[in-house]
């Protein structure tokens, strides 16, 4: 009898664990039921969430990878931008009191050699395109035909900076509108023509150009090629303003370098060319001559003649930093010199008159 009990127990338990269990998954389904989701859903949805944040993780991931790239590509180009040779040897540290962006600075009044300002103007630097005042100078005083046509070959392509150019291969233009894209836009195929077609060549054309400086007395000039894109043609402030002045004596020079805009034909398309110095379409500025320039081992550069405060001046700036410095240095300048004659003559006017 007690082992029956005993058994009668075990199985009234057994009954009891297991009802339980039932109750428990009845509950879970009614819980389930009641929210509108079977368990293949509530599983479903479990491995979309799952997958959403293994998205999210991808995305962060991929992110950062983007960010480091960005980092990376922009060291790069940093690291391969090289500087300026004014920059190499610290000119730009140079302070002045007009708080110019150009490294060198020089200007003189060009009836009296008077030099009302200077900055590093003895350092001998790259001038890059101010050197094709130069290659006018030498085809103007060479006298030779300017209606003569000469055609851009493969010869002119930039092998030195990769630079590009409107004149295509093949195209015809006579020696004097080459000249005038030369000086006024600094187009560099139309430089390198007015040399190649130069009688006996490039070499006699780079040659003269040498002689003529030395003539001039530019003992710190020298020039490798007639476009200004080799960084090995260089000079200093006080030599480019005597070549400057040499120019301003050649009408021809004065007028072509500061046409505001000129076109050529190019095949049946024609060419329209605005001047590389915004300055000229300025009616305030009365500009005799200018050439503008750039390569980034030069930075960029001005030279002109200009009438301000009814005095001549030449001005140089080499290795202004910033596409807009040089012409902002100009202005500065010139600002500063028309309140300095302002300030002579009302001193002028109240000294005391004796008779």
């Amino acid at each position: 009898m007690k082992a029956f009990n005993s058994r009668s127990l075990m199985f009234a338990l057994c009954i009891a664990i297991g009802a339980l269990f039932s109750v428990g998954g009845q509950v879970a389904y009614a819980q389930s039921a009641k929210s509108g989701k079977s368990v293949k859903q509530v599983s479903a949805s479990s491995s979309v969430k799952a997958s959403a944040r293994k998205d999210v993780r991808k995305k962060r991931v991929v992110r950062a990878s983007s960010k480091k790239s960005k980092v990376r590509a922009s060291v790069r180009r940093r690291a391969v931008v090289p500087v300026s040779a004014a920059r190499i040897q610290g000119l730009n540290k140079v302070s002045d009191p007009l708080r110019l962006g150009s490294s060198v600075a020089f200007v003189v009044d060009q009836d009296t050699n008077e030099v009302l300002f200077s900055k590093n103007e003895s350092a001998v630097l790259p001038i890059a395109s101010i050197t094709k005042l130069m290659t006018g100078l030498i085809v103007n005083d060479a006298n030779l035909d300017l209606d003569e046509t000469i055609r851009i070959t493969k010869d002119d392509i930039d092998r030195v900076k990769g630079s590009s150019s409107r004149l295509r291969i093949g195209t015809e233009l006579t020696r004097g509108e080459a000249l005038h894209l030369a000086l006024m836009s600094s187009e560099n195929r139309a430089a390198h023509a007015l040399a190649r077609t130069f009688p006996g060549g490039e070499d006699a054309f780079v040659a003269n150009m040498n002689a003529k400086a030395a003539l001039l007395g530019m003992h710190e000039t020298s020039y490798v090629d007639p476009t200004g894109l080799s960084s090995k043609n260089q000079s200093s402030a006080r030599d480019l303003a005597v070549l400057v002045n040499v120019a301003y004596e050649r009408p021809l020079l004065r007028e072509l370098s500061t046409t505001e805009s000129y076109s050529v034909l190019s095949g049946r398309r024609r060419l329209e060319y605005r001047n590389s110095n915004g300055l000229v379409r300025n009616d305030s500025w009365d500009i005799g001559l200018q050439k503008t320039g750039y390569i980034r081992e030069a930075g960029r550069c001005l030279v002109m003649q200009v009438s301000i405060a009814e005095r001549n001046l030449i001005m140089v700036f080499l290795d202004s930093n910033g596409k807009y410095t040089r012409l902002a240095d100009a202005k500065r300048i010139r600002k500063w010199i028309e309140s300095q004659e302002g300030k002579a003559k009302q001193a002028s006017g109240k000294s005391p008159s004796h008779g």
